[in-house]
């Protein structure tokens, strides 16, 4: 599929990649609307939520109703809300394939877990890769790199859509930047991706550019440009 900006009805998983997930492998960590529409993580895991079918105004109504009113939530893709919904936030983003990365397992990595939560949310806040939960570690892999016993790198899973797992939450802490830390570890986190029989894939920021050179430098390729959209749900009475 060519990289494009339109706003076709989806034909694969990967271009309503939340919905895929939360309905397939990740269902446990899934509420889900009244109808059935529309779905999203558990708060404490991601802030992504989804509809199974952006054109549908039937999934928009689910999405509000599981929410409430004058509720914040986040969705991937290129839809259109309708009226009554008010945009917060709209961050152009890119998602990357990642079949041709060459995935192989690093040995200084170790593997993290709720008991590392803390420390991580402390290099995400400082890093900024994007939203890391109090239950974001659940969702996959994490594994980290640590130096003198301080996690200084970390990268893990999040949206897991059938056939796939998206790298997220890839980040270095900035003393330790330039040492090639976050490329073996997406590349470990690939491997165990592919020993599933699984493909990898990300998402960044369109001006992250400096992180998607890295990734394209390690074979990922441009699939799609989605725009990561905040919104707020119609007030009550709206």
């Amino acid at each position: 599929m060519s990289p494009d900006t339109d706003t076709a009805t989806p034909v694969h998983v990967l271009d309503n990649p939340v919905w895929a997930a939360l309905t397939g492998p990740s269902r446990a960590f899934a509420e889900t609307g009244p109808a059935g529409l529309a779905a999203r993580y558990v708060a404490e895991a991601s802030p992504f939520a989804a509809l199974a079918d952006p054109d549908d105004p039937l999934a928009w109504a689910d999405l509000a109703a599981l929410a409430g009113p004058g509720a914040p939530v986040w969705v991937t893709g290129l839809p259109t809300p309708p009226a009554g919904w008010t945009t917060s936030a709209s961050i152009p983003g890119v998602q990357l394939d990642g079949g041709a990365v060459r995935a192989e397992a690093t040995p200084e990595a170790v593997l993290l877990g709720p008991a590392d939560v803390p420390e991580m949310r402390e290099l995400v806040d400082l890093t900024k890769p994007g939203p890391f939960l109090s239950r974001t570690v659940e969702l996959g892999t994490y594994l980290g790199i640590r130096h003198e016993g301080r996690l200084v790198a970390m990268a893990g899973e999040r949206m897991r859509p059938p056939g796939w797992s998206e790298i997220s939450a890839v980040c270095t802490h900035p003393d330790h930047r330039g040492k090639g830390l976050a490329g073996r570890l997406v590349r470990a986190v690939a491997a165990g991706i592919r020993e599933r029989g699984e493909r990898p894939f990300l998402h960044a920021a369109a001006d992250n550019t400096g992180a998607i050179a890295l990734y394209e430098s390690m074979g990922f390729t441009l699939r799609r440009r989605p725009l990561f959209i905040g919104l707020r749900t119609p007030d009550a009475g709206a």
